[in-house]
């Protein structure tokens, strides 16, 4: 078995690891600190509550479509730990505002947050992942890439726990400590210089002209359209999944935040299981042959979750906590469900991803991410407006998990043709 976890010893990877972690550890704490607020204190209404779930998951996303092509290029010309420093720093003056909704309980402040949130993450994105084979050794980077994913997913489930448990006022706190801690840990990343076969820098500060170009430079090329593809598939459906949680919680299962709380930890702790195990199946090696199976089973477990979903029994009035969601025998189903979904989708997502990043020169790397970035993007805040619209249209949150479970074989069929265009010659 390929063993990865030695990069966790090597300054090469810890610090850049540790700084992602806590780059994602307070997205989500924001995130859910904000949106149980909307939820359970703000908004007192089924139509709404769905919208703006909806909606806040597009505004946190168009960032990266509109920003992405900008943070390719700069990656690839300039420093990559010096650009990492820049965009921590400016982490601490957005969590300043993102603090001020929490405490005013300010929906604008709040999203205002969101988006500048966005920002910061479109630009450090194409980093930490083309970072890795400039650092790491061709056979360690499928490693690396699991340990980012599964370090980021672990980071989710502690910003939700912590975000889903705390009041406002300790968010917001905490929000701002984390971010200064994220600077600290980015101060130590190793030098990451442009390659010696990178493009003289010529910026095109024109982010419709250089995403469109960026994006025709990398889709023209068969398997990384495959790739991106394929990965955007999984996030518009990780989008619809997360945007409904919290009123699939509250307005069918009739359960408060606690469980809301553990949907979103399941979901994370099983992308995290995912992202390492994958690492293990392909035993270091960049291969694409376990993708159309997984995705397939994230449609079979959707579709049983949609079963258990429909066939929830009424608990009458009030909301049941997290000890009466966890002996309801549907509640288990539901549970074992949501793993099933997330582990699939470890496995699906992560060598998709060290894929981008080992077939393409290193003075590529970040602008091919980039490129992944904005397809992937733009996937989501499709996918997040399209369920706005039918949520007001009338679609209950439990049928559009059978939005979610319909475009599984098409991932599983795109991912195929990666596997026999790509994984044959391997």
């Amino acid at each position: 078995m390929h063993d990865s976890l030695h990069l966790m010893r090597r300054r090469r990877f810890l610090p850049l690891f540790v700084t992602q972690f806590l780059g994602a550890f307070n997205d989500n704490l924001f995130k859910t600190s904000m949106v149980i607020l909307v939820t359970y204190s703000i908004y007192s209404d089924e139509t709404k509550e769905a919208t703006f779930n909806a909606i806040s998951g597009a505004i946190f996303i168009l960032p990266f479509f509109l920003f992405s092509a900008l943070a390719g290029q700069l990656a690839d010309s300039l420093d990559k730990a010096r650009m990492i420093r820049w965009i921590k720093t400016a982490e601490i003056a957005i969590m300043v505002f993102g603090a001020a909704g929490l405490i005013l309980h300010s929906v604008l402040l709040m999203l205002t947050a969101l988006f500048a949130m966005g920002v910061h993450s479109s630009f450090f994105g194409p980093i930490k992942y083309a970072i890795l084979p400039q650092h790491l050794d061709n056979d360690e980077v499928l490693g690396g890439t699991g340990l980012v994913e599964a370090g980021t997913y672990v980071a989710i489930l502690g910003g939700t726990i912590v975000g889903g448990l705390i009041p406002p006022s300790s968010a917001a706190a905490a929000v701002l400590g984390i971010a200064l801690l994220g600077r600290l840990s980015g101060s130590s990343v190793p030098p990451a210089p442009p390659q010696p076969d990178a493009p003289i820098p010529e910026m095109d500060w024109h982010i419709v002209r250089a995403s469109i170009r960026l994006v025709n430079a990398t889709m023209h090329i068969p398997r990384l359209f495959l790739a991106i593809v394929s990965i955007s598939f999984f996030w518009a459906q990780g989008a619809i999944l997360a945007a409904q949680f919290p009123p699939l919680v509250k307005n069918v299962f009739a359960a408060n935040q606690q469980v809301a709380t553990l949907f979103l930890a399941i979901f994370s702790i099983g992308v995290a299981t995912g992202s390492v195990l994958i690492n293990r199946l392909l035993d270091g090696r960049v291969l694409a042959k376990y993708s159309p199976a997984a995705a397939i089973a994230m449609g079979l477990f959707i579709v049983h979750l949609y079963w258990n979903v429909h066939n929830w029994p009424d608990h009458g009035a009030g909301l049941i906590d997290l000890r009466e969601f966890i002996l309801v025998r549907e509640g288990q189903w539901v549970m074992f469900d949501l793993f099933g979904v997330a582990v699939a989708g470890g496995i699906f997502v992560v060598p998709l991803y060290a894929f981008l990043t080992t077939t393409v020169p290193k003075s590529e790397t970040a602008r091919t991410v980039a490129a992944n970035n904005i397809v992937n993007s733009g996937a989501m805040v499709l996918a997040a407006l399209i369920l706005a619209g039918l949520v007001q249209q009338g679609l209950s949150v439990a049928e559009s998990l059978l939005l979610v479970a319909v475009t599984s074989p098409i991932a599983a069929g795109l991912s195929w043709r990666l596997h026999l265009a790509c994984d044959d010659k391997a």
